[in-house]
């Protein structure tokens, strides 16, 4: 039996069929296969780069931890350096004359390169500031007109500092009590004892973050912002009534005698040549004289509590670890006595 031409084209329809059916398989299993290598692919970048950027964050974390140790050790060199200057003067003599521009005790950073990094220190006498626990408020008023305040602002101030400092709960016309602190958010009560640190001040009514720290923006590092901030002219640990003359800073004679804050650096620059000239030599600088009843809120001595403040730079980092501690000379079995440390601190620009 015989094949007619219309059963080979039939056929060959039918393989041609066939094949296209065969062919869109395949193309369909290799489009299969080729989005299965996608995926792992994409899979395995996924898995690669979490895994490099754990590593990668690893190594950050780790360096970081090592240049804050290492800044926070650098920073414990410059605190045991301010701290031998300091006890470098003997006891009952007076201040050795300035060998450098910078007197030891005039609020000034000296700074010093140690194994590959760098440290800052200063020494602060706090008898050169105005003991906010001792201070009258007439002196307070003072302050707060010289830093320039109004009348409003200022006796809200004055009222509130000696309302939280009195042992009583009845305040002022312008103070506040706890009747005033139980209605914020957060809740507290007026301490109703002297202040344990200066930092307190931030609780009481009228002291705002920028008159504490000393600016006046909301950006701390805009110089033209900035004025003299509280913690700059207020102490807790200072050990005496009047303000120490021999060590306090251009702020503090500003806002206790008024007189332009020019003419108070003037003074605290030529006091670094006290080898050369007497104080009556440096007093007409301040406008006063020997017998001025102004320098009855002042005494000239030796400091004997200071703070001494340190930062440690690692040699890559730009960010300092800071210790702080305030010592006060004569006591102890070392001849001073540590009586307040700040480990680890963050500090603010100065």
């Amino acid at each position: 039996m015989g094949f007619s031409g219309d059963d080979h084209r039939f056929d060959a329809m039918t393989m041609g069929v066939y094949s296209k059916s065969r062919l869109a398989v395949v193309s369909n299993e290799r489009g299969v296969a080729l989005l299965l290598v996608l995926w792992i692919f994409i899979f395995l970048f996924v898995v690669a780069f979490d895994f490099s950027t754990g590593v990668r964050e690893e190594a950050t974390a780790s360096h970081r931890y090592r240049d804050e140790n290492q800044g926070y050790y650098l920073a414990l060199a410059g605190f045991e350096q301010g701290l031998y200057d300091f006890l470098n003067q003997a006891p009952g003599r007076e201040l050795q004359p300035a060998t450098e521009p910078k007197d030891l005790f005039d609020a000034g950073w000296r700074e010093e390169t140690l194994g590959g990094g760098r440290y800052r220190v200063r020494l602060v006498d706090e008898g050169g500031k105005i003991n906010i626990n001792r201070v009258d408020e007439n002196t307070l008023h003072r302050v707060f007109s010289n830093l320039g305040m109004e009348e409003s602002r200022k006796g809200v101030l004055v009222d509130s500092i000696a309302d939280w400092r009195d042992p009583d709960n009845l305040h002022r016309v312008n103070g506040a009590e706890d009747d005033y602190y139980q209605s914020l958010s957060p809740a507290y009560t007026a301490k109703n004892a002297p202040f344990s640190t200066i930092e307190e001040l931030l609780w009481v009514r009228g002291v705002t973050t920028g008159l504490y720290y000393g600016y006046q923006g909301a950006n701390a590092s805009d110089r033209e912002s900035q004025r003299i901030g509280l913690r700059e002219i207020f102490t807790v640990d200072s050990p005496i009534d009047r303000v120490n003359l021999r060590t306090a800073t251009a702020p503090v004679i500003h806002v206790m005698l008024g007189i332009p804050l020019e003419k108070c650096q003037a003074f605290v620059e030529e006091r670094t040549k006290l080898g050369q000239k007497t104080l009556a030599d440096l007093l007409p600088l301040l406008g006063v004289g020997a017998g001025d009843a102004a320098l009855q809120m002042f005494i000239f001595t030796n400091p004997s509590v200071i703070t001494i403040e340190a930062e440690g730079y690692a040699s890559e980092s730009r960010q300092p670890r800071r210790v702080q501690g305030v010592i006060r000379a004569g006591g102890g079995s070392r001849g001073y006595e540590l009586t307040r440390w700040v480990d680890r601190e963050t500090g603010l620009p100065y």
